[in-house]
């Protein structure tokens, strides 16, 4: 299965989400984590995370950067020796992220629960209709949740009238955990003493994209 982590706006959470369903799906599958946006903020984690101890981790998988509309090809190439894909994209519409999308069987769109997030809908809802791809499924996850929820459920009211996309249920908080383990190379459930909630939310996440 090949899974873009996409969108049009940037600081929304789309390597947070890419690097922690890696992580989790390496687990007992063979994961290709592609670095597809121009910050290569998903290739930085990974160069952390190989320089840990390799005692620390059970399981590997593999990390590249790629751009531009080779992606197509490479990732039709690719997709028969890796068991799963996982492209992150940049936070703006990309001739990379327009390619992956192309050969891809998910997309998940990260949004944090504000006016100026979910208005990008729009013009993702253009980018769609231009992918020829009819077997792409769309999903939509709020990001950076507000605590008292109320923010939460208004965005996913409003992105529910999108019948393109699949609004989840789910939302991943806006949790200093995550951030600290982006850091230190890892997923939020690698750290020594990891926060139980976000740990929660991302499998509630990775149940809802894989089962």
């Amino acid at each position: 299965m090949i899974i873009v982590v996409g969108g049009i706006k940037g600081g929304s959470g789309k390597t947070t989400l890419a690097t922690n369903l890696a992580v989790k799906r390496a687990q007992d599958h063979k994961v290709l984590l592609v670095d597809a946006d121009e910050q290569k903020s998903a290739w930085d984690w990974s160069q952390q995370r190989d320089s840990l101890p390799i005692h620390r981790f059970e399981f590997s998988f593999v990390t590249v950067c790629m751009s531009g509309k080779t992606i197509y090809n490479n990732l039709l190439k690719l997709k028969e020796d890796y068991d799963d894909i996982i492209v992150d994209t940049g936070g703006r519409d990309t001739t990379s992220q327009r390619s992956a999308l192309c050969v891809s069987d998910k997309l998940i769109l990260p949004f944090k629960p504000s006016s100026i997030d979910i208005w990008t809908i729009g013009p993702i809802k253009g980018i769609l209709s231009e992918c020829v791809n009819p077997a792409l499924k769309v999903y939509a996850v709020i990001t950076q949740a507000d605590a008292s929820g109320t923010d939460n459920q208004e965005a996913i009211e409003i992105l529910k009238e999108a019948p393109e996309i699949q609004a989840l249920e789910c939302t991943i908080g806006n949790r200093k955990a995550f951030r600290n383990a982006a850091a230190d190379g890892l997923a939020v459930h690698e750290m020594f003493h990891p926060d139980k909630k976000a740990c929660e939310e991302m499998q509630t996440l990775y149940d809802s994209i894989y089962i």
